[in-house]
């Protein structure tokens, strides 16, 4: 075969092919994009509508229904899932996997124009192509800090964070999104005097209706005067509170009536729809979202950078402090560092099992470059095929330690037969490669039979495992490229000769490392044995069906008996653990914010503690604690002293949980394959039907029966206080009732 007489007879060639397969592959490792986990693509559109006071039932009926009505016929549309809550009504459409977002934007875009109408004060329509479900991957915490810290509202300071913090982040190459929680937007503030209204004879829709009117600059057209053409511009938009003040509503008796003889006008803030606090102190909370297909590692880099940046200046000065929460890096470096670990291990363990097998130390030096050949190549095949490196595809490299060997190892072990029947180096490296390497190619394109259609797939199962699937058919396909090039090429030189490392005397060789000090002796009896057995069962026929009976049966009951649980992704022990309540219908901010003082009271000790008194708390006491308090939902979230105790939380979260009279909640364990809240290992009951007492009677019977039939399981209902539903745009529709 040309190939392999070409190796061997150019070693120089080859030497140059490998260098320059090292050297693009280590390119390759430096310029891969790093995260967790592999990239999920599911085309979503998500539109947001904000009509400010309006109830769910009427922004669903008002403004879902008529979009609705106008999105559910798109071409490529999957899934259509819509929720109404308080002033804001959501649609989120899933598309086909594989179909082109920007087109599925413009083909909403398109269809809202069509929408017949909106209520007069309802906001336009705001298409995103973000993934709802999203996880961010780092949060920080504004709050006082410093010897003179900032005495203020910390809420008050939204605009800040707006106009001078998220521009900064959102700058960061990588950065897609920065969102902020628990500030109060700044306002004008009309606060109306219902006494002097009605003498006046003045009506609320008057006033606002004269508001609106003023607040807007008119073009005035242009006129020439002499050489020149000015444009002229009415300009009304006000830029003080005396030009509000100053608008004339009415005119009563040839008596013109202005704002400030019915209403007092000032700056302030809007209504919180959101507090945070972070183990009893108020603040900001800011996250930033990744870019699909970004460095995790160096955008969280830059993200650190400028973070630091800001609390040097602009905050230092506030006495303010950006602290940090969370980050995904976190998980990545530990991930990644465990499984480079491993595939270290795997590597040594794999080139002694060789050296103890061939007794051989140029055999096994011949064998073992095709590990860091093959596995650093990978790292090229993935960098030009698009792939991140991330816990699954290392996973795949850690497989294919062992596997890289098995084609050097069937080339090497010919060519040694060869050397044996004593042939000349070259002319044995030749042959013994030329024989087998049919064998070799057959087995090598077997194993990537198997790997190969899991490319193939689009949905999400194939997104995941395309990686390992990738990385293991890459390596073992550059093995076969090793064991037919580099294996005979280094054989035709290195090669020793059948017993050249092993004394001439008997003695000698029984003591030498090509006897393994003689236990190689040992290992030939339990060889003789073995195949003196072999040839016992092979003499008659009902011997050799018992066998063959006896261990295909053997080997069906032991995998039934020592079956594990079945998953489809591992959790993870991950030191971040989030809680989720719902409060009774209609509570108000300030009464749902009370349940903070509860979980301060219950769990305050976890973090006052000091860590080397907090030993025997669970997790050892807890280094972070956040509590969200919204409308109709309250979010948590803390990490343990202990990286390795953080589930140790979850019962006594859920125990201060269950104190709390008509509330709903859990606690989990963040896994490094959750999207956000509510992904992951959890079983979604969808109800349909035209009779909500009905759906909300049988909800609760749902959830007795979980109760019952899944014990330990956490049952948590949609909120009565907002409309959801969901429609699935698929040939087969049914409805479904669990």
């Amino acid at each position: 075969m040309k190939i392999i007489e070409g190796a061997i007879q150019s070693p120089v060639k080859t030497t140059v092919g490998v260098l320059f397969l090292l050297l693009f592959g280590f390119i390759g490792l430096f310029l891969i994009p790093v995260q967790l986990t592999p990239t999920v693509e599911e085309p979503t559109v998500t539109v947001q509508t904000i009509w400010p006071g309006a109830s769910p039932g009427e922004i669903e009926r008002e403004i879902v229904d008529e979009q609705e009505e106008q999105l559910k016929s798109l071409d490529g549309l999957v899934k259509m899932e819509s929720s109404s809550s308080d002033s804001v009504g959501n649609i989120v459409l899933t598309f086909q996997v594989g179909s082109d977002s920007d087109a599925n934007m413009l083909k909403v875009a398109n269809r809202l124009e069509q929408v017949p109408r909106y209520p007069a004060d309802a906001e336009k329509p705001i298409i995103r192509l973000v993934d709802p479900n999203e996880a961010a991957m780092a949060w920080y915490i504004l709050r006082p800090w410093g010897d003179e810290p900032y005495e203020g509202d910390v809420a008050e300071l939204l605009d800040m964070v707006e106009n001078e913090i998220k521009p900064q982040l959102e700058r960061v190459p990588g950065v897609a999104a920065s969102g902020s929680f628990g500030g109060q937007e700044r306002e004008m503030q009309v606060i109306v005097d219902p006494v002097e209204l009605a003498a006046r004879q003045v009506t609320l829709n008057q006033l606002a209706a004269a508001l609106d009117l003023e607040n807007r600059n008119f073009s005035g057209g242009d006129f020439a005067e002499g050489k020149r053409r000015y444009v002229v511009r009415t300009i009304g938009e006000y830029t003080s509170i005396e030009d509000i003040e100053d608008v004339v509503i009415a005119i009563r008796g040839g008596v013109p009536i202005y704002v400030k003889n019915v209403a007092e006008v000032k700056r302030g803030l809007r209504k919180a729809r959101a507090e945070v606090y972070n183990q009893g102190t108020k603040v900001l909370a800011v996250n930033m979202v990744r870019e699909p297909g970004a460095n995790s590692l160096w955008v969280m880099e830059g993200v650190k950078e400028t973070v630091e940046a800001l609390n040097q200046g602009l905050l230092a000065d506030m006495g303010l402090r950006l602290v940090h929460s969370f980050d995904e890096t976190t998980y990545i470096e530990s991930s990644i560092s465990l499984v480079r670990q491993s595939l270290v291990i795997g590597g040594v363990l794999a080139i002694v099992v060789l050296l103890l097998f061939l007794r051989s130390r140029a055999s096994t030096l011949v064998v073992a470059v095709a590990i860091p050949i093959s596995l650093v190549g990978t790292f090229l095949v993935m960098w030009l095929l698009g792939r991140t490196l991330n816990v699954i595809s290392l996973a795949g490299l850690a497989f294919a330690v062992g596997m890289v060997v098995d084609n050097s190892i069937v080339v090497l072990e010919n060519i040694y037969r060869h050397r044996q029947m004593g042939k000349r180096r070259f002319v044995a490296a030749y042959e013994g490669a030329q024989e087998v390497w049919g064998a070799v190619l057959a087995s090598t394109l077997t194993t990537i039979a198997v790997f190969l259609p899991v490319i193939f797939v689009q949905e999400e199962a194939g997104q995941l495992f395309r990686d390992i699937a990738l990385a293991i058919s890459a390596a073992v396909a550059l093995s076969l490229i090793v064991a037919i090039t580099v294996i005979p090429s280094m054989s035709a030189r290195i090669l020793d000769a059948a017993g050249s490392e092993a004394s001439d005397e008997v003695d000698g060789e029984r003591k030498s490392f090509a006897n393994l000090w003689g236990f190689a002796d040992r290992a030939a009896g339990v060889n003789d044995w073995v195949v003196g057995r072999v040839g016992w069962i092979l003499d008659t026929m009902p011997r050799r069906l018992a066998v063959v009976i006896g261990f295909t049966l053997g080997a069906v009951g032991l995998s039934l008996l020592l079956s594990p649980k079945a998953e489809y992704l591992p959790q993870g022990n991950t030191n971040f653990v989030f809680g989720f309540l719902i409060p009774p219908p209609g509570y108000n901010l300030e009464e749902v914010n009370a349940y903070k003082e509860v979980f301060e009271t219950e769990l305050a000790e976890l973090w006052e503690t000091p860590p080397e008194e907090a030993e025997d708390l669970p997790g050892g006491g807890v280094s972070d604690f956040w509590f969200v308090g919204l409308t109709d939902a309250v979010f948590m979230g803390g990490s343990a002293n202990d990286d390795m105790r953080a589930a140790e939380l979850i019962p006594r979260i859920n125990e201060v949980t269950a104190k709390l009279p008509g509330v709903f909640g859990f606690a989990s364990q963040w896994s490094i394959f959750s999207r956000g809240l509510g992904e992951g290992r959890n079983i979604d009951v969808e109800l349909y039907g035209p009779d909500l007492e009905r759906l909300i009677a049988m909800g609760g019977e749902v959830m007795g029966g979980v109760g019952q039939h899944l014990p330990g399981a956490q049952a948590i209902p949609v909120p009565t206080t907002r409309s959801k539903r969901r429609s699935r745009c698929t040939r087969s529709d049914p409805l479904v009732g669990h």
